[in-house]
């Protein structure tokens, strides 16, 4: 497949992998390309360190054990046996909190074990040709897009479903992009080098199944991408709006200012409209917010396979 400078923001990863899970192979992408290729961590190496819990432990049971025995040599037998078990209970306590995690079980070691536990359910650059990851880093934008706003965040969108359709769509147009680059690579060796007329007239109807396909997957990417554009528009409204109420909680002031200069009667036509552009203002900020909703359900389509 083509390399070059990929406008990925990210590896995609399937929503049901556990959101830890897929935030590590977000944030260590280099590495399970590594990984794919065949890399794997050393195993842990043998040490004798003690835990700094066991450690610790050991000297409050030996500060423990000193004073039982002053204890019993003043003929407190009682209060020995009542003390040695509090201590032996509080022993086991502060170990337990603070043993150390197994050796072995650094980040790689943790990468490395769930990437072979989740082959196959992210996808890395270089599972995309080049057109196929300029139309994921499209899509990726168009999805962070929604999910970063405000007004998904103040719940003015359907918050939740964006939450879980968005990365749904993502992952589903990863899944389509890198299966139609495997295919595009193989069709490009297939005609390398030039090919007979029966061998071109069998590509032609494969050429465009491909083509086909990638229209099919540019026509998600740009109604994601109108989604997109419609809640843009939602935020631009709610800013607008936002900025005219301050100004309309100022009015009175200007007003009383008017009046005392004795300048009200030239006040200048926009005070007085000020209401009506906040008002203009909400209204917008409702229909932009109506065809953001509209434009999300033309995300809704038959699920491909």
């Amino acid at each position: 497949m083509a390399k070059g400078a990929n406008p990925l923001r990210r590896v995609a990863v399937d929503p049901e992998v556990p959101m830890d899970v897929a935030n590590l192979f977000r944030q260590r992408g280099p590495l399970l390309s590594r990984i794919r290729a065949g890399w794997s961590p050393e195993p842990p190496a043998a040490t004798t360190k003690v835990p700094a819990g066991v450690l610790q432990a050991f000297a409050a049971a030996s500060g423990g054990l000193l004073v039982s025995l002053l204890l019993v040599k003043m003929g407190q037998v009682v209060l020995f046996v009542f003390s040695l078990l509090v201590f032996v209970v509080f022993v086991g306590l502060l170990a337990a909190r603070d043993a150390d995690p197994l050796e072995g079980e650094s980040a790689d070691h943790e990468l490395y074990g769930h990437a072979r536990w989740y082959e196959g359910r992210y996808l890395l650059p270089e599972d995309f040709d080049q057109g196929a990851g300029q139309l994921l880093g499209r899509a990726q934008r168009a999805v962070d897009s929604v999910l970063g706003s405000r007004v998904n965040a103040m719940g003015m969108l359907d918050d939740m479903r964006n939450a879980v359709m968005l990365p749904a769509q993502e992952w589903e147009i990863a899944r389509l992009l890198a299966k139609l680059s495997a295919l595009r690579s193989e069709h490009r060796e297939l005609a390398y080098g030039g090919s007979t007329p029966e061998v071109a007239a069998a590509l032609a109807p494969l050429e465009r199944a491909l083509a086909g396909s990638e229209a099919a997957v540019v026509a998600r990417v740009e109604a994601l991408e109108r989604y997109a554009g419609h809640v843009a528009e939602a935020e631009r409204a709610l800013n607008a709006h936002e900025q005219i109420e301050v100004l309309r909680a100022r009015l009175p002031r200007y007003e009383e200012l008017l009046a005392e200069s004795g300048a009200d009667a030239f006040a200048v036509p926009e005070l007085d409209h000020l209401a009506q552009d906040a008002g203009r203002l909400e209204q917008a900020l409702r229909d932009s917010v109506r065809s953001a909703h509209e434009a999300f359900r033309h995300l809704d389509g038959p699920p491909s396979g």
